[in-house]
């Protein structure tokens, strides 16, 4: 009588094929979770160019920037048109609001900002504030 020997793996391979693939992930995870923070920033970038052309159509609209962002969504101002964004005042990619002055300097304008991943002022790299003006 003969004996069919099961077919499979064996620990050795299985270990093999694991710190294969620890390796690999190792060595790719980095580059990937870089590409995410710069794929943030990006995002921070269009999102304010958005809220730019909003804010400039409000301004077009009353002669003036609003005090907040707030009221590109909803005011009782009589002249007001909007409004002025599809839908509520987004969020940066980190989960942040927007830092949003109307006057820079004594002139009329504005200044948007992000603070970037740490949320606080200041920072390089990654944390580094993200100003569009």
């Amino acid at each position: 009588m003969r004996q069919s020997r099961l077919s499979g793996f064996t620990l050795i391979e299985l270990l093999i094929v694991i710190v294969i693939v620890g390796l690999l992930a190792s060595l790719v995870a980095p580059e990937m979770f870089s590409k995410v923070d710069s794929s943030r920033i990006k995002t921070a970038k269009a999102q304010m160019e958005l809220l730019e052309t909003s804010l400039n159509t409000y301004r077009l609209d009353l002669g003036r920037y609003p005090d907040s962002l707030e009221q590109l969504i909803k005011s009782d101002n009589k002249n007001w048109d909007g409004p002025y964004l599809p839908k509520d005042v987004p969020l940066d990619p980190w989960g942040n609001p927007y830092v949003f002055t109307n006057q820079v300097d004594g002139s009329i304008g504005f200044s948007l900002m992000s603070y970037g991943r740490d949320g606080r002022a200041g920072g390089e790299g990654d944390d580094a504030d993200i100003v569009h003006r």
